[in-house]
């Protein structure tokens, strides 16, 4: 998830000694502040500018949801122990870590690949071609070997022209020096709760239950590079951006953080309101009715210093003026350590996590007009 590099603010020829020290004490600051994760951000992407809080035109009340009732099986369908038999396996050994280019990485590819299949999920770019091949090149030497996005896609009933995006970076850090980087909160909870949600999904297909819209079940490579699988998806889009209506990522969504000790039952929101007032108001609307997390919106102010919208893979999207949410647990102190393992994940809290993401998903796919832009 997040990423590590900071970019600095150019350097500016500066003789006075005042001016230097302030600019060193506001490094240390941004350093101690922001996730260890590696970054490909430029300076206007970090650079934290004083806004004042965004003034809505809209309240919840506004929404209408949609008012079916079988939504009820198919969200409790997305259960902790088929989360579970996901993240044991992508966080096992076979998987080496699944450090993009390498051969866990390989491994859990076709993993993903083989559950849609499985599903009968059918791939977008052609049949049976459920991979989106990432040369190396690409990587600017920060993989040694070519990579893929994995793909899944259910054509809309009604508007398959339009595309909501649920998204989650399957790679992790793989081996070094001899101990294995699980990277289970990181993002195998992500990925477990991806392919969760696109088998709820096909079981409503399956009985005619929509959806209306398209969805394209995105599994990105490359993210602890710099966001690498999202950006050549964005440089390279199977689905035009135009009829992208949003999307959905999920990145660490297993874990409690230490600001919640004391009450698990939440969710980091990121993003929902930066280019849709209303998917900001779908979406509350939708916890509200189904899964009463307490929202936490701490890491969405435009004045955090962590800047974490602009770092994990939705943020490609946005920079093409695509709505995103953002759903993320916060950091830990087994962030980016071999002890980020899967006995460690709450899984019945990953699963209503999940299941929020489902029905906010299921909306969006199927409400009568399209989603709005600001």
């Amino acid at each position: 998830m997040l990423n590590k590099k900071i970019v600095f603010l150019a350097h500016h020829k500066n003789k006075k000694i005042m001016k230097k020290i302030v600019f060193l004490l506001l490094t240390l600051v941004i350093f101690s502040c922001s996730s260890k994760k590696s970054v490909s951000q430029n300076v206007k992407d970090t650079t934290v500018v004083k806004k004042a809080p965004k003034v809505y035109t809209m309240k919840v009340e506004d929404i209408k949801l949609l008012d079916n009732k079988s939504i009820y099986y198919y969200k409790s369908t997305i259960t902790a122990a088929d989360l579970k038999k996901h993240l044991t396996k992508l966080t096992s050994t076979e998987f080496e870590g699944r450090k993009t280019g390498e051969n866990g990485q390989k491994i859990a590819a076709n993993y993903i690949a083989d559950y849609y299949k499985s599903l009968e999920i059918e791939a977008p770019i052609g049949e049976d071609q459920y991979f989106q091949y990432i040369p190396k090149e690409f990587f600017n030497g920060k993989s040694n070997n070519s990579s893929e996005n994995v793909l899944a896609f259910i054509y809309g009933i009604e508007k398959p022209e339009e595309v909501v995006v649920i998204s989650a970076h399957y790679d992790h850090l793989g081996l070094k020096e001899d101990n294995l980087f699980h990277g289970a909160d990181d993002n195998g909870s992500g990925t477990s709760a991806l392919l969760e949600i696109a088998e709820a999904f096909r079981m409503a297909y399956n009985d005619d239950e929509g959806p209306k819209r398209s969805i394209l079940f995105l599994n990105l490579t490359g993210e602890e590079e710099g966001l690498f699988g999202s950006k050549y998806y964005a440089e390279h889009p199977v689905f035009p951006f135009e009829k992208t209506i949003v999307d959905l990522n999920i990145d660490m969504v297993g874990r409690v953080d230490d600001a919640h000790k004391d009450d698990e039952n939440y969710v980091y929101l990121i993003g929902a309101d930066k280019i849709s007032e209303e998917l900001h108001f779908i979406s509350e609307a939708v916890n509200k009715k189904y899964t009463q997390l307490n929202l936490d919106y701490k890491y969405n102010d435009d004045n955090d210093i962590n800047r974490f919208y602009y770092r994990s893979d939705h943020y490609n999207f946005a920079k093409n003026n695509v709505p995103v949410i953002f759903y993320f647990n916060g950091t830990h102190a087994d962030y980016h350590k071999p002890t980020d393992t899967e006995d460690k994940i709450n899984y019945d809290l990953l699963a209503k996590r999940a299941q929020l993401v489902f029905l906010t998903a299921w909306e969006l796919a199927n409400r009568d007009e399209v989603l709005k832009k600001d």
